[in-house]
């Protein structure tokens, strides 16, 4: 809500409305920032991973009567179960205008090295259907790229009133601005959840090996471990710092001043991205990309122009990129111009926002 939507909600107060936030996780400090920003905290409960369709009935319900307490005529759900749930109690509640926001599809829709287990699929077939249930009954759909479009939307024949490819949510490039670039030494920075949809094994991987070849080569990596089963473990990232492999500074609060140290991103991810907000961060304060040719992930990079897209899964194809930038560092400080350029041309977070009101008949 602070991090990603703190734009979008004080455009919306600043135009004049009263704006309503609706989480499941607000404690007294998050609780006071949102009221900082002229918004007003809803708090409701929500699984986020469970299946147990009661429990996901019994939030439908209450953010049917939420709506109706606080008079919303407006509902802005993002992300897959507010947008599934949150959209179908707005129908029910008879919300005038109801927009849904599918930053990415997920999960359900990653697809790791050994392919897509029998509950992956049956997850995924679940999810397709109460998309093709909740989606009709909003007036707009917002995606952030058009691989989305054409694996959900198109390929499952989902009729929608109104469809809108974003091309990311965008960043506030005042907050991440242009700092030169040293190349002395090459410098690597991973920025995400430590988990394996990420990329961050594939990352370490090539990590290890280069640096065997380049010593004086340094690799970074911010993320927090997670808990998930395909997280990368506090055990495994300390045997890489302890090999002296990688820098992990820990839990950091602001990306940028590492981002200013760095000298290349990447970012070898094969999760279904919407866009990655990491990524755009790096691109906005000029530095050169490695990424995947995936689904959201790709929409960061013009190959050759700014960065370099690597196939999925592709470790050998990752260590060539990386090695490309070690053999010719001169290219690092031209990409990482051109990115910025694109950061500017795609990623103005007010030009998003102001397009977003524009089609919400907000301004």
């Amino acid at each position: 809500m602070l991090g990603f939507r703190a734009d979008l909600l004080k455009t919306m107060v600043a135009a004049g409305h009263q704006v309503y936030a609706f989480a499941t996780d607000y404690d007294e400090q998050s609780r006071a920032a949102v009221q900082a920003l002229g918004v007003t905290p809803v708090c409701y409960k929500l699984s986020r991973f469970s299946l147990n369709p009661l429990a996901d009935l019994k939030t439908c319900w209450q953010l049917y009567k939420l709506f109706k307490q606080y008079q919303i005529n407006l509902t802005f759900c993002y992300f897959a179960k507010p947008v599934i749930y949150g959209s179908l109690a707005a129908w029910l509640a008879r919300v005038p205008l109801r927009v849904a926001k599918i930053e990415g599809l997920g999960r359900a829709f990653t697809v790791p090295a050994a392919g897509l287990t029998v509950k992956a699929k049956i997850v995924r077939r679940l999810q397709v259907a109460l998309y093709q249930l909740s989606l009709p009954t909003t007036h707009c759909v917002f995606l952030l790229n058009q691989d989305d479009k054409t694996d959900l939307i198109d390929h499952y024949r989902i009729k929608l009133n109104q469809l809108c490819v974003l091309k990311g949510i965008g960043v506030e490039l005042n907050k991440f601005p242009v700092i030169p670039v040293s190349a002395t030494p090459v410098r690597f920075i991973f920025v995400g959840r430590l988990l394996n949809e990420k990329g961050i094994r594939y990352y370490l991987a090539a990590a290890e090996q280069l640096k065997k070849r380049y010593p004086e080569v340094e690799f970074v990596v911010l993320g927090q471990p997670d808990a998930g089963a395909d997280a990368l473990s506090s055990a495994e990232l300390d045997y890489y710092v302890r090999q002296n492999i990688v820098c992990y500074p820990g839990k950091v609060s602001n990306v940028v001043p590492f981002l200013a140290q760095s000298s290349v991103f990447v970012l070898p991810s094969y999760y279904r991205e919407g866009v990655p907000r990491s990524t755009q961060e790096a691109m906005a304060i000029g530095r050169a990309i490695i990424t995947t040719d995936a689904p959201g992930c790709r929409e960061t990079v013009e190959q050759g122009r700014n960065g370099i897209l690597v196939p999925v899964h592709d470790q050998a194809a990752l260590e060539q990129a990386m090695l490309y930038f070690i053999q010719q560092p001169q290219q690092i400080c031209i990409m990482g111009q051109q990115s910025r350029l694109l950061a500017e041309q795609h990623f103005d977070v007010h030009k998003t926002n102001a397009r977003i009101m524009k089609l919400l008949q907000l301004q």
